[in-house]
């Protein structure tokens, strides 16, 4: 992070998951790496659509530059990252969730500085109630990019379902210094204030 550092406040993360994909999955990636040599994150065009981010106030507006951005992320630069996204996207609309899990394992595996495979795992073990797991993909996410704040809010998330408001705070706050116009951390932030101050009183 530029301004607060999650590092502070990170649980003891569990170990990354091992990789289990299936042996056609395996054979797929490893037929392709030689492929997958492209630069993973324009640097300069990010930058340049993080600080128009940081200075729009409309909340529309902030929203379409929100998308550009994560337009930038899902493209790994990757023909076979990309495509393994994709079958994992139709496995977790199909609920099959096993599969995407052994899908994402391979991206991540592919392309361990793509920040956007260890987020779409983090969101999946998410949804699967496996905080712990989530955590630890959170936390590689923001080691290789800070400022993504869908991971962030995704901390916030598991952080909320905890219980615990200051470490959530924190996130939402995190949050706000990325994307000031971003509307549920506004509020969130505001009615945590709301609960904190009350319980010092």
């Amino acid at each position: 992070m530029r301004h607060f550092s999650f590092s502070g406040f990170i649980p003891v993360l569990l170990a990354m998951l091992l990789v289990g994909g299936s042996a056609d999955i395996s054979a797929f990636a490893q037929n392709r790496a030689e492929a997958d040599t492209a630069s993973v994150q324009p640097a300069d065009s990010l930058d340049t659509l993080f600080a128009e981010l940081k200075r729009e106030r409309d909340e529309r507006q902030a929203k379409r530059i929100s998308e550009r951005i994560w337009a930038e992320w899902r493209d790994s630069g990757s023909a076979t990252a990309n495509l393994l996204m994709q079958w994992a996207d139709k496995a977790v609309t199909d609920k099959k969730n096993s599969l995407a899990l052994d899908l994402l394992d391979q991206v991540v595996v592919l392309m361990p500085d793509y920040a956007e495979g260890w987020n779409r795992r983090a969101t999946l073990n998410y949804a699967m109630g496996n905080h712990d797991k989530s955590m630890a993909d959170i936390s590689r996410v923001l080691a290789l990019e800070p400022r993504h704040f869908g991971a962030i809010s995704g901390m916030a998330a598991i952080m909320a379902a905890a219980g615990n408001d200051e470490l959530e705070f924190k996130a939402w706050e995190q949050m706000l210094e990325i994307y000031p116009a971003n509307r549920q951390a506004q509020e969130r932030l505001g009615e945590l204030a709301d609960k904190l101050s009350g319980s010092r009183i």
